[in-house]
């Protein structure tokens, strides 16, 4: 469908409806391609046109001249419960040159959960009348994932938020800058911030905001505090909230869990980034053996283009302190015997594990903490390797993987954060490149050799000359002796500068890999060695060139073999060698100068 325009009036509407949709589950997304191209080829808007909602919702908008090309739109549409229609709206202001047009509307999974005969076991939950059978995950967090409200009744308030009736129990920090803002529908900024809340989908529900346009400077914070919680006694409580960073500048949201009230804490989670037009979810797991809290810092990037948005706060197998008190001084206090808010029922089973001990979500069983991120699940749910460094990683679920761009953290002691953070890594894709830009970065992916296909790269029209951008796994426990990392990497553009894989222990960093300049418009192959490690964390470190003709990309990055030994329930046989540690390895990797044992017993110069 495209636009012809066949008279000069002023303020002419040209709108596209659907048809009626009864409702959406609330992982719906629509996409969709679009054409905007022409001199004077003006603006065009999606809406969401509620029953019994007289002012509609915008969606997505395109406001300029785009190129002459295809570009593809993602609308997260979420859950709606009662019916609606879309408008695709073009408005002319009498001059009009140009094109524009839609093609290819597709819908991915907006059709509520399916009914299931049973639904047993601690991690889900069954609805009450569509019997759908969800992830346990899912009850108390604000979103109706069954489709009846089901999942959403009986929850304790004091453990949500959706700021539909002001903060709740939350509070700003008065430590800090500058407060978040509480709103409804677009942020008044143009091309950054949400477009509509993510509770009701719709321009009447509220959520709050970061507004980082003047009086806000580079850096400046905003802090949230969450109200005071009891210790875990062992067990895990879990966070779930929804960000949104969407803009040319957003630069930081993090979360931090405290013990102490002049203090901010250990951090938890960080992200860094445009991360596009959507709200994500995110959960975390917080384990404490005394009263805590949490804290939501935003932090202003170096423009007005950098919004970042925040909605449905909410806690699970949580308890809330009895006598919280934002004057509290030093530590915060400890426990006491009353508690009021009610926990919502706990799905960890109960278990005799010690703070240095990882407790299995679905079991209970205690591991060993080094067990934890360490490429084999110990436990039945997998749950030890959960929020580790992935075995493989292709960015086509258009995550990260767990890798993080560590917050304002510097490794190299010649560059400033402030220029390094300017550089960036970030997820990109053929379809996204504008005209020119496939002559210096990747127009396929390695993973589908699509220009559909996701990877990641280091954007060289940030930055300047000589600035790096490092992106880091989380901390990884322990590997085996065979253990290497393999990855793709595309460098291809005259100003190409380098790419290093480190290897960070603690305070130490190391080089393991590095390469330099054009290496041709394909994608190469890189195989790095690990062996035995405990304790570290793995960086990709791109250094720009004088020029932005010059994107540094990864894509499939694989951990291969980097589980540790197992020491097996039987003897060694004839042909295998007794290590010192009882592993037992191939009698042919004796005396070979690789540590195939783990404690070098196989190399030892008496045998």
């Amino acid at each position: 469908m495209f636009i012809l325009k066949n008279s000069s009036s002023i303020s002419q509407v040209a709108q596209l409806r659907s048809p009626k949709f009864g409702q959406t589950g609330s992982n719906c997304t629509m996409f969709f391609w679009y054409y905007n191209y022409g001199r004077s080829v003006g603006a065009a808007e999606l809406q969401l046109l509620v029953d019994g909602l007289e002012e509609p919702t915008v969606l997505w908008r395109v406001y300029y001249n785009h190129g002459n090309q295809w570009l593809k739109a993602l609308i997260q549409l979420g859950r709606l419960s009662h019916p609606f229609q879309l408008s695709l709206n073009k408005i002319s202001l009498g001059f009009y040159e140009g094109v524009s047009a839609i093609d290819d509307i597709t819908f991915e999974n907006c059709a509520l959960p399916p009914p299931a005969l049973s639904c047993e076991g601690p991690n889900y939950f069954w609805c009450s009348h569509t019997k759908a059978c969800i992830d346990s995950l899912l009850v108390c967090d604000l979103v109706d994932d069954c489709g009846d409200g089901s999942d959403e009744d009986n929850c304790d308030p004091n453990l949500q938020c959706n700021f539909e009736n002001g903060l709740c129990n939350w509070e700003q920090d008065t430590k800090d800058d500058f407060d978040w803002i509480r709103i409804q529908g677009p942020t008044p900024t143009v091309n950054t911030g949400p477009l509509k809340d993510h509770t009701t989908g719709t321009v009447i529900g509220h959520y709050l905001y970061l507004e980082t346009s003047e009086p806000q400077e580079f850096e400046d914070e905003a802090v949230l505090l969450s109200p005071l919680f009891n210790p875990t006694y062992n067990g895990t409580c879990i966070f779930r909230f929804h960000y949104h960073m969407s803009g040319k500048q957003v630069y930081t949201l993090s979360v931090f869990q405290r013990t102490m009230s002049n203090a901010e804490g250990r951090l938890l989670w960080y992200k860094f980034g445009d991360q596009g037009r959507r709200w994500i979810r995110q959960t975390l797991y917080i384990s404490s053996s005394k009263p805590f809290q949490i804290l939501l810092k935003g932090t202003v990037g170096d423009g007005f283009t950098g919004d970042i948005g925040l909605d449905d706060l909410s806690f699970l197998d949580c308890t809330l302190y009895n006598e919280f008190c934002l004057s509290f001084k030093g530590n915060l206090p400890t426990m006491s015997t009353t508690q009021s808010g009610t926990s919502v029922p706990v799905t960890l089973p109960s278990n005799n594990c010690t703070e240095n001990e990882f407790v299995c979500r679905a079991s209970g069983r205690c591991i060993q903490m080094i067990q934890r991120c360490d490429f084999r699940p110990d436990c039945s749910d997998k749950s030890d390797e959960s929020d580790c460094a992935r075995e493989i990683c292709n960015f086509e679920d258009e995550t990260q993987c767990g890798w993080y761009q560590p917050a304002l953290e510097q490794i190299s002691e010649t560059d400033s954060s402030r220029n390094t953070n300017i550089f960036k890594w970030e997820l990109g894709n053929g379809a996204k490149l504008y005209p020119g830009e496939e002559e210096h970065c990747p127009s396929t992916d390695h993973t589908t050799y699509t220009e559909e296909g996701w990877y990641l790269f280091a954007d060289s029209s940030n930055g300047e000359f000589g600035h790096t951008a490092d992106i880091s796994t989380p901390l990884i426990s322990f590997t085996g002796p065979k253990c290497k990392i393999v990855f793709w990497n595309h460098m291809n553009g005259s100003t190409i500068g380098s790419l290093e894989v480190l290897c960070k222990t603690g305070n130490t960093t190391s080089k393991l890999w590095t390469q330099s300049g054009s290496q041709g418009p394909q994608w190469n192959k890189a195989e790095v060695f690990l062996g035995i490690r405990s304790n570290f964390q793995i960086i990709f470190r791109a250094k720009r060139g004088v020029s932005y003709m010059g994107d540094v990309a990864v894509d499939d990055v694989t951990f291969e073999d980097c589980s540790p030994l197992l020491i097996p329930d039987r003897p060694c046989t004839l042909e295998e060698f007794t290590c010192a540690n009882k592993y037992c390895i191939p009698k042919d990797n004796l005396c070979d100068f690789v540590n195939d044992c783990a404690d070098n017993s196989d190399e030892n110069p008496a045998i």
